[in-house]
């Protein structure tokens, strides 16, 4: 019988990387379509942009309340079929989509596919923890992050053509149907993993994995290293959030950027990001598989990252456009240098029993601050006149997540927490 550690050292666990990578971008195709195809969906329904705006935002309501049961199920029963019930529920609703023509029932499907994509990063942290060893996993995180910027330009990309031609409707359809092929090399591969009977990553129907009740999966919050995980990831995501919001229009309605000239400064800090996501991934694991302590090192690529990203501040304030667009570029860098390393630190500093339970927990708090930060900072700068106010609580909310991750995360979270009795 093959063990854990021969699978961890098996080139089978690249092809589970290649994936997640394609399993990312689909998700994220299927997330940003509905903005893509909004214009047209509005002009053909009669939606007014405060009904569209609700319609947007329900996927993220309840994808961020959907992350505690999602990560404890993803512990309970294993990435593999996590995954597939959540794709299968996502993707179908995504595809019906496309034969409805009012409110309600477009807001209830964008609804069951937040439900459905609730699973995903839970059950990506997982099949990282079972399959790769302490010292790749920054790599990997790193390049399935990466299936989240090609699913979001690949959408935009494609979209152009595809609705002047099909229109939106047959958009949706396509975009919920095609994704569901990637299940079947999905489920190849747990098939593989089970017929070698590897324990470690070994969830077969029927014999859901004893785990924490769900009660117990929230009483971990009472934990200083989870709960400076989910204070820690509230505050990179609140930044994330503002300039996935904001930047556009920041460059234009502050800056006085041309939309042209913005078309060119709001994508290529992103570019940019994406190598040093990449790199920081790379570099931390070349670290930890030199020895070093994989927390420390985390907590270290994370903490710098953050304070890289405080320059936000100084970019709302210095009266040069492109002085204002390099402090924004270098900043959103900084967000990249720690971008893997919050996932892979959740990893290091959790049991494997529990790595999607904490997971969901860590990534509800980011979305938290994802739902509040295009909110409060369109409201500042609408009140204020100007988004400075704006960055400058972002930046000291960095300061706040540099805090949480600095003092709250010490060591590994004690195996009695995966058996819901931690003191």
């Amino acid at each position: 019988m093959e063990s854990p550690v021969e699978l961890k050292r098996s080139p089978d666990r690249w092809w589970l990387m290649v994936l997640l990578i394609a399993g990312m971008a689909f998700c994220y195709a299927q997330r940003g379509a509905m903005s893509v195809a909004a214009p047209l969906a509005m002009k053909e329904l009669g939606l007014s942009p405060a009904t569209a705006g609700i319609l947007l935002s329900s996927f993220f309501w309840v994808y961020a309340f959907m992350q505690l049961p999602a990560g404890w199920l993803v512990d309970r029963i294993g990435p593999k079929w996590s995954y597939l019930f959540g794709y299968l529920l996502g993707s179908t609703a995504f595809g019906l989509t496309g034969f409805f023509n009012t409110l309600i029932p477009l807001t209830a499907l964008r609804v069951f596919l937040g439900a459905g994509q609730a699973v995903i990063f839970p059950a990506s942290a997982r099949a990282v923890a079972d399959c790769f060893e302490d010292k790749e996993r920054g790599t990997v995180t790193a390049a399935y992050l990466m299936g989240v910027r090609i699913g979001q330009a690949l959408v935009g990309y494609l979209a152009a053509h595809f609705l002047s031609v099909y229109g939106w409707r047959s958009f949706f359809v396509v975009c919920g149907v095609v994704p569901l092929l990637w299940l079947f090399p999905w489920l190849g591969f747990w098939k593989k993993s089970e017929r070698r009977e590897v324990a470690a990553v070994r969830s077969p129907a029927g014999n859901a994995q004893k785990g924490l009740s769900f009660k117990e999966s929230i009483a971990l919050l009472k934990q200083k290293s989870v709960l400076g995980i989910f204070l820690g990831f509230f505050a990179y995501d609140y930044a994330w959030f503002v300039y996935v919001a904001w930047l556009p229009g920041y460059l234009v309605m502050e800056r006085h950027f041309s939309v042209e000239e913005m078309g060119i400064y709001s994508s290529a800090p992103y570019i940019a990001m994406l190598v040093v996501i990449l790199l920081s991934g790379f570099l931390s694991d070349w670290l930890v598989g030199r020895g070093r302590s994989e927390i420390r090192v985390r907590k270290a690529f994370i903490i710098s990252g953050l304070a890289i990203g405080c320059l936000i501040v100084p970019a709302g304030l210095v009266e040069g456009k492109l002085t204002a667009v390099w402090l924004l570029t270098v900043s959103l860098c900084g967000l990249g240098v720690a971008t893997p390393n919050t996932w892979t630190l959740t990893q290091a500093v959790s049991p494997k029993k529990i790595v999607g339970t904490v997971s969901g927990i860590q990534n509800f708090g980011g979305n938290v601050g994802g739902i509040i930060a295009p909110l409060l900072t369109g409201y500042i700068a609408h009140a204020a006149g100007s988004f400075a106010l704006a960055l400058i609580i972002t930046g000291a909310i960095l300061a706040g997540g540099i805090l949480a991750y600095g003092f709250l995360i010490h060591d590994s979270l004690p195996e009695s927490c995966a058996r819901g009795h931690a003191t």
